[in-house]
């Protein structure tokens, strides 16, 4: 009986030669990541609570100021200093206003077949460079950073084949929404989802990293991808070699298998307050908005700015609609400069921001007040995810939320 990626990562990290779904199991974890939503306090445990503080491998340690920068109050400004004093101290990869922590780490970090802790739940984007990331709490992660080590309940697994190819005005994005729908925000509760078959060679690295990232709002432990040669040439691109290429035995067990054909994927929306109530985005024609998010770790890289800036060519934001667009790293940012994207977005009236997790985490920027309706490609559409808890939050596709933005109310971009 052969095994699943995401047990044979598992295997790897344990030094054991097979694993099974339900064991659990000591491994060495390759990489930490954590961001100022949860760093300040490990250090505070780190100081306050270890008889022998000390860390196990300070070049596994990444730690990204993303969520509230620059800060917002003196309370925040304090937990950012105390962030950068730890790492200076200690010689941690340190990054601050670079952008938000999944897409630096995508951009400067993750190889195939590592197995990754990040202090955030949407660590399971990594997946879409074939390595096993999974979110943990500020307390596995302290135990990780003095250790080097923790255990791991092995998953069941989730399969996803694809087939097919996205039609014409269609993302990623719509995609991850309607699987996210049609299983529910319950339906891989600690399990692995994994994405195969023909339709996965049609799909970008953004496009990838857009359905891994969002697989935690069905539950998923992790998603995984096998790392072809989109993403290895990904790699290449960036100067770095995978620590290993796993692909799922053919024998391999699964909880379950789904066929996927992307052709008939159409534009969605996940309505307030849960991101499994998903509609079509036809649906939903007509809502009046308030403010349009384009960013976050899910849908702001550069070809999600090149959609929103497509679509505004020659055409202005709603005179009553606050239109925030937010690079997902400075290094997108630099490119849309080059290629004239921010200035469409400034001369449409759009109000960009510098590269962070922004209205997606709701604390810093584009708060909204009662009533108020967002609609954004971020990843979470909570109750009071973005402010007032009387307001709402539809979530939708880089297209869906700039023609959105251009009407003053929830449309698709086919009717511009």
């Amino acid at each position: 009986m052969g095994m699943t990626m995401a047990e044979k990562i598992i295997a790897a990290a344990a030094g054991v030669d097979k694993v099974r779904s339900g064991e659990i199991h000591t491994v060495e974890v390759d990489r930490l990541m954590s961001n100022d939503g949860t760093t300040h306090l490990t250090i505070d445990m780190y100081n306050t609570k270890l008889k022998h503080p000390h860390i196990a491998d300070v070049d596994k340690l990444v730690w990204i100021v993303d969520h509230n920068v620059p800060a917002d109050s003196p309370k925040t400004a304090a937990t950012h200093k105390k962030m950068r004093d730890f790492a200076k101290e200690h010689g941690i990869t340190f990054y601050e206003g670079k952008g938000v922590c999944h897409q630096i780490m995508m951009e400067n970090h993750v190889r195939p077949g590592e197995l990754i802790f990040g202090a955030d739940s949407h660590t399971c984007a990594y997946g879409a460079l074939g390595a096993f990331g999974t979110g943990v709490g500020c307390t596995d992660y302290l135990y990780a950073m003095v250790t080097g080590t923790s255990w791991v309940l092995v998953p069941e697994t989730l399969r996803f084949y694809l087939t097919g190819r996205l039609p014409e005005g269609v993302y990623a994005r719509d995609l991850i929404l309607t699987i996210i729908g049609n299983i529910g925000a319950n339906g891989a509760n600690y399990k692995a989802m994994e994405f195969c078959g023909p339709g996965l060679a049609t799909l970008t690295m953004s496009d990838r990293i857009a359905v891994c990232n969002l697989c935690v709002e069905a539950g998923a432990k992790t998603a995984l991808m096998e790392a072809d040669e989109v993403a290895l040439a990904y790699l290449r691109e960036r100067g770095r070699e995978p620590k290993a290429l796993y692909a799922s035995d053919e024998d391999a067990v699964y909880a379950e298998e789904y066929h996927v054909d992307l052709s008939t994927i159409t534009p969605v929306v996940a309505k307030p307050h849960f991101v499994d109530q998903v509609a079509g985005a036809k649906s939903c024609e007509g809502i009046p908005i308030h403010q349009a998010f384009l960013g976050s770790c899910n849908n702001g890289r550069l070809e999600d700015l090149r959609v929103g800036a497509a679509l505004l060519k020659g055409r202005k934001v709603h005179p009553m609609v606050r239109f925030l667009v937010v690079p997902a790293s400075q290094e997108v940012y630099q490119e849309a400069l080059k290629e004239g994207l921010i200035q469409t977005f400034i001369q449409a009236g759009a109000i960009v921001m510098n590269a962070n997790c922004s209205v997606c985490w709701g604390s810093c920027q584009g708060v909204l007040g009662q009533g108020e309706v967002l609609i954004s490609t971020g990843t979470r559409n909570f109750k009071g995810r973005a402010g007032h808890p009387d307001s709402s939050v539809y979530l939708g596709s880089a297209a869906t939320v700039t023609a959105s933005a251009i009407k003053g109310y929830i449309t698709t971009a086919d009717t511009l």
